[in-house]
This record gives structure tokens, sequence and C-alpha cells, in this order.
């Protein structure tokens, strides 16, 4: 079903193209004829180019879990409130970029910060390519602001750290003994409503080996929590694995940065300039609101391309 619905959406995409190309061949004729059309082809030739960009993403996307659905960890930094404060902007900034991509998202556990923001939160995106997509948000990200916590009013910088790792399914099998798990119960908590509960529903599993922990707050009752745990325990290790296994084969790229508090990704500077840059692929947006929006698909196609002509130049 997976093979079938990947093809139709192959010969989808192929009648669409079609169809673009005959408008827009359609709009010049009537140019041509003297009727005024500018706008109608301004906006078909738009409608091509995006749809043209997004094939190119998808044509970047040939990793063996890039399709799947993706879970999200954001951790603060050092510095308390701010860095909290930056990490639950972090959190708002992918949820509307999944959002805009039409994919679904669930808070698997959410820890708010003391005063603001949050100590650490998982979710999961699920939607096709997710994970793929959001490979490009590993590592650290660097805020530079005026901070509003700051009666003083200065400058403040702030750092919080992503890791991403694959929701495998099914088919592929991870053992994990039951003597290399510890498995803590505690209560909920979060900004209210469904995530908030009054027993002690939350799981927390950590793998001792690995020290990886997975925990869950989202289900109101335990044994659901444990559940969705092990799962994302299972896509931790599994990753962990892979990762491993790179590292055997060949050096991790320079892209590919340990989660250190100094080697940020990206830089997102509010003042004194309004500026956002990405270390790896240099590229630079200086519309900062419309980024932190959600508007994300530039610096991860520039950092497919990246990893796409490393590939070719190591081969």
């Amino acid at each position: 079903m997976r093979e079938k619905k990947r093809l139709e959406g192959l010969l989808a995409t192929e009648a669409e193209l079609v169809r673009r190309d005959g408008d827009i061949s359609a709009y010049f004729d009537l140019a041509r004829e003297g009727e005024s059309v500018d706008s109608d082809l301004r906006h078909e030739i738009q409608a091509l180019r995006d749809l043209v960009d997004r094939l190119e993403t998808e044509t970047l996307l040939s990793g063996p879990n890039d399709a799947l659905n993706a879970i999200v960890t954001i951790h603060p930094g050092a510095g308390g409130t701010e860095s909290q404060d930056w990490a639950d902007m972090l959190l708002r900034m992918y949820l509307r970029w999944a959002e805009r991509q039409g994919f679904q998202t669930v808070i698997y556990e959410y820890q708010p910060g003391e005063e603001a923001g949050v100590k650490s939160v998982t979710f999961a995106v699920n939607g096709e390519y997710a994970f793929g997509l959001l490979t490009s948000e590993i590592g650290v990200h660097r805020l530079v602001r005026i901070s509003p916590f700051d009666q003083a009013k200065r400058r403040h910088t702030s750092f919080a750290s992503v890791f991403v790792s694959p929701e495998i399914d099914d088919s592929i099998e991870v053992i994990i003994k039951p003597e290399d798990i510890r498995i803590d119960t505690y209560r909920s908590s979060g900004k209210g409503g469904q995530h908030v509960n009054t027993t002690d529903s939350a799981v927390r599993i950590t793998h001792v080996p690995t020290g990886l922990v997975a925990a869950c707050q989202n289900e109101r009752s335990q044994h659901k929590n444990k559940e969705r745990a092990m799962s994302m325990l299972r896509s931790k290790l599994y990753e962990h694995e892979l990762e491993k296994k790179r590292e055997v084969t060949k050096k991790i790229e320079d892209s590919k940065l340990d989660i250190d508090f100094g080697s940020q990704i990206r830089s997102y500077v509010l003042q004194p300039y309004r500026l956002i840059k990405d270390h790896r692929t240099k590229m630079e947006v200086g519309d900062v609101d419309r980024v932190i929006d959600g508007d994300l698909q530039p610096f991860m196609r520039a950092y497919l391309r990246m990893r796409r002509d490393e590939k070719g130049s190591v081969q």
C-alpha cells in the first residue's frame, strides 16, 4: 500500500507538471494575441517554481529513513529562563513549520520552565519525509536578542539543542532487554488541558547501557504512556546504532557537529541587526519573523543540497 501510494503520487505530480506547462503556454499564446495576462501568468510561473522546488527537495531525500515520521527533542542550554524561553520559541517554530507542510504533530512530553519557556519537550512530526527534512535541524541553535527578562535591557545570547530521530515502524526490529531499562513514573506537567493529570501516569524509560531516555506524559493512562515511551526508545536506539555504524565507515562531516554549546549550526540575531545565518551552508535570511514563524524550507533545501554535494565529492 505504501508503494502504491508513492506511485500514485508520482503519476499525480507528472500530470500536474504537464497541466501547468500547458497553462503557461496558453497564457503566452493569449499574450501574443494582445490579451492582458500578466497577473495570471506570474501566478502560474510561481506555482510551477514552487512545485519544482518541492520535487527537487524530494529527490534529495534518498536516505533509508528519510520518508519516515520524526521524533524531535528540544533542550535549552545554560542560561536558565533565557534559554528555556528560546527552546519554547523553537518549539513554536517547528510546530508552525509542520502546520505549513500539512503534517500532524503530537507532543509526547512537555516540562515547563520555572518562569517561562520549557526545560524539555519531545514531540512527533507525522508526515511524508518529515525525518529527512528535519535532519537539517539537528544541532545547537543560537539566539541573540535584547532580553525581555532583563530590566536593564541588555543583549543576551541563548542556546538550545535539537535532536531528531526517525519513528521506526514494525518492519524494523529493535530488541530491548528488560534488564537494560529502568522505568520511572511521575506526575504529568504542562500548560493545562489534556497534558495535565492528577495521578503518576507519566512514564520515563532509561536505557542504562547507552543512557538514552524516552518519556511520555501525553496519554491519560500509565500503560499507554509506557507503550509510547518504549516506541520512542526503540527509535532512538535504532538511530544510535546507525550513527555508530556511520562513525566506523567514515568520519562525521563537519556539518554533523556534536550537540555542544559553542558549535552552533544556526544563529538567529534579533539585535543589534536582524539576520538568520546557517553556519554550514552559509545561507542568510534577513526576514527573521518569517523564519521564526515556520518558513524553514529554504534552509532545509540548502542543507540537503550541501549534503548531496559532499557525498558526491567523497565518491
